[in-house]
């Protein structure tokens, strides 16, 4: 009796061990579209860095979603962000404006469930053109 309930309760750790480390499977990104977008601040390897910042992001940790479309968001908008360069102690700050659907999981499920998310905002920084950091995302 204790070896089959020894046996048992290792099968429940084991069991609960795995869904703690089971790695979440991440966005799909495969049929993500960009388009060109003019900048006087940036130059297009500038942004095509913070798009792949954002796609690598979205691949890894946007389970549930599909990413559309991603591009820059344009100069004016991402002077208005400028705050957040500094709050970031960085010197640079890029917007990037997307589209995703979300499948019924409701994503992360903070997400609305079977939906479209259009002119989600994502916002980067860095210091002396450096790699991009994603600091903020949403609306």
């Amino acid at each position: 009796m204790k070896n089959i309930f020894l046996i048992v309760l290792i099968a429940a750790i084991f069991s609960s061990a795995a869904v703690f480390f089971q790695s979440d499977s991440g966005g799909d990104v495969n049929t993500a579209k960009t388009r060109d977008v003019a900048s006087e601040m940036y130059t297009q390897e500038d942004i095509e860095s913070a798009v792949h910042t954002i796609i690598t992001e979205f691949d890894r940790h946007w389970s549930g979603c599909t990413l559309n479309e991603i591009y820059y968001a344009g100069d004016e908008e991402s002077k208005a962000y400028i705050g957040h360069a500094a709050s970031h102690r960085a010197d640079e700050v890029i917007v990037l404006l997307s589209s995703f659907d979300v499948d019924e999981s409701g994503g992360n499920g903070s997400l609305n469930p079977m939906s479209t998310y259009n002119n989600w905002m994502w916002i980067l920084v860095r210091s002396e053109g450096g790699k991009w950091k994603h600091v903020d995302h949403g609306y």
